[in-house]
């Protein structure tokens, strides 16, 4: 059991992967947008994912126009999910998203689950579980959002999720949302 403070990636437990030089992990990220040019805000942020150190962009979903969970009175999102090969650790991959965030996007987080132009999510990294102060993994609230399982089932519908031990493909069909998810 993963608690609070503490975390574990497989086997041989704390960070193998900042352990191991050059041990590839698949990650998982969603991106979403609902400021200015939403198309055009996701191309940029899978580019500079992919432009950064220790990063390959293996796979890119299709983008769904969706709408707002949480503070919904704001513009719908564009969202997608993006597979990557890194040989980050997981805080490493999470900093620099944050950064793509803050430095190419301008992003100020001021209103939780608020309008964007830019929002980067670590979904998923190998087997990783992980419960910090910093960093949650798998992400607390995949499992309950249509808007990142229908991209994620669309390029990797039999992906476990380490801790429900249900694939991608189970947690969608299962979804019972009034969530708008239109494939664009």
């Amino acid at each position: 059991m993963v608690t609070t403070g503490q975390w574990h990636c497989g086997l041989t437990g704390y960070d193998r992967y900042a352990l191991i030089p050059g041990m590839q992990v698949d990650a998982y990220i969603a991106l979403g947008s609902n400021q200015g040019d939403r198309e055009l805000y996701l191309l940029r942020a899978i580019a500079e994912i992919g432009r950064s150190p220790g990063c390959k962009v293996t796979a890119i979903s299709s983008f769904y126009e969706t709408s707002p969970v949480g503070n919904v009175n704001q513009p719908p999102f564009y969202n997608a999910v993006i597979k990557v090969d890194t040989n980050l650790s997981p805080v490493t991959l999470l900093d620099t998203l944050l950064s793509i965030e803050t430095e190419s996007f301008g992003r100020v987080r001021t209103i939780r689950w608020g309008a964007r132009s830019i929002d980067l999510d670590l979904l998923l990294y190998g087997d990783c579980i992980m419960n910090t102060s910093h960093l949650t993994l798998p992400h607390p609230r995949l499992h309950e959002r249509r808007f990142v399982l229908q991209p994620l089932d669309e390029i990797a519908p039999q992906l476990l999720h380490p801790l429900l031990q249900r694939t991608v493909h189970e947690l969608l069909a299962e979804q019972n949302s009034d969530e708008t998810v239109i494939k664009l």
